[in-house]
């Protein structure tokens, strides 16, 4: 640590609030404790949690930083004792419960990857968050296989587009719901089959039409709201669904007649407040069935724009108004 600056900046949440509560501060260089390494951060993804954590609704777990950022890319600079198995100057990404939003962040090195060769350090920043919730989520909780269907909601959000180009390349056929005639045409681009306009069209009735009336065998969900109800509609017999958000709210009446004759599971859950273990497990597996689809160029993080580090209150204007497709990525 003695060849790094001690101060740093960061984007503090000054208070709850609106985007303009995002303020650069100096604060200390984070140093690594026994098990971590510290990242010279060169790019940091945007994500929805980090908007709740802004607003008050999404504390960060206990230790964590209160900077916000939940994903980063950039150099290892410093390493902790009993970390092993990377050495200063290595490129890698991380899934971190915070902190993101630095010139410098501390991970945990079993939370870290190699940065897949050919993936550039700006894509690389988008691929933690939604690569890690996509995989426990869909492959693991929902146990997606190849050939079976997936309906992904927000298809082209962050989670939605990883998720699309993910299941397509590992086997599954891919529907997708997304707000524009644009952003259907992304999602499919990406890999889905059919990308449904929420605004326009019944998608409980599509996906039931393109499979023949069986409906589908998984859905990723992160809209709640009257869509747990349309979920429970659209779902095949043994169909899994995931709720990992609810922009249209958790608390809903739902008719649980669905559930028992089609023997569906409704499941769900979140990956930030996970252990270092949990999340390290993730890990391994992104890197034995993912990875080689980022080497080969099959898979790539969709990145709409970057801002600078210092424009952090931009990017989440840019998050709000919902007008992204996939990822929005800070630059340091």
């Amino acid at each position: 640590m003695t060849a790094l600056s001690r101060e740093m900046t960061a984007i503090a949440i000054t208070k709850p609030g609106g985007p303009d509560v995002l303020k650069p501060q100096r604060i200390a260089v984070p140093v690594p404790k026994d098990h971590e390494i510290l990242i010279k951060v060169e790019a940091a993804g945007v994500n929805r949690p980090d908007v709740l954590q802004r607003q008050g609704g999404y504390p960060p777990p206990p230790g964590a930083p209160s900077t916000p950022g939940l994903e980063v890319a950039g150099k290892v600079v410093a390493r902790g004792a009993s970390a092993r198995r990377y050495k200063e100057g290595d490129a890698v990404l991380a899934l971190v419960p915070g902190g993101g939003y630095a010139e410098y962040c501390a991970a945990a090195e079993d939370n870290a990857l190699p940065i897949p060769e050919g993936v550039s350090m700006i894509e690389a920043g988008g691929i933690p968050e939604t690569f890690f919730t996509v995989w426990t989520n869909v492959f693991e909780r929902a146990g997606l296989k190849p050939k079976e269907t997936l309906l992904v909601h927000g298809g082209s959000s962050g989670i939605g587009t990883s998720a699309i180009m993910m299941a397509h390349h590992l086997g599954a056929r891919v529907f997708a719901t997304a707000g524009s005639p644009e952003k259907c045409r992304a999602c499919e681009k990406l890999g889905a089959e059919r990308c449904i306009d929420y605004r326009s069209e019944d998608f409980v009735q599509i996906v039931k039409d393109a499979t023949q009336g069986k409906g589908v065998d998984v859905i990723l969900d992160m809209v709640g709201g009257d869509y747990v109800g349309r979920n429970l509609a659209a779902a095949a017999m043994h169909g899994r669904i995931v709720n990992i958000a609810f922009l249209k709210g958790s608390k809903v009446e739902v008719d649980l007649l669905p559930i028992m004759l089609k023997r569906l599971t409704l499941t769900g859950s979140t990956l930030r407040p996970r252990s270092v273990a949990e999340k390290a497990e993730i890990a391994r597996a992104l890197e034995a069935k993912v990875w080689p689809l980022l080497a080969e160029g099959k898979v790539r993080p969709q990145i709409y724009k970057t801002f600078p580090l210092t424009e952090a209150a931009e990017a989440h204007r840019l998050m709000e108004s919902s007008a992204h497709i996939g990822k929005i990525i800070l630059q340091t």
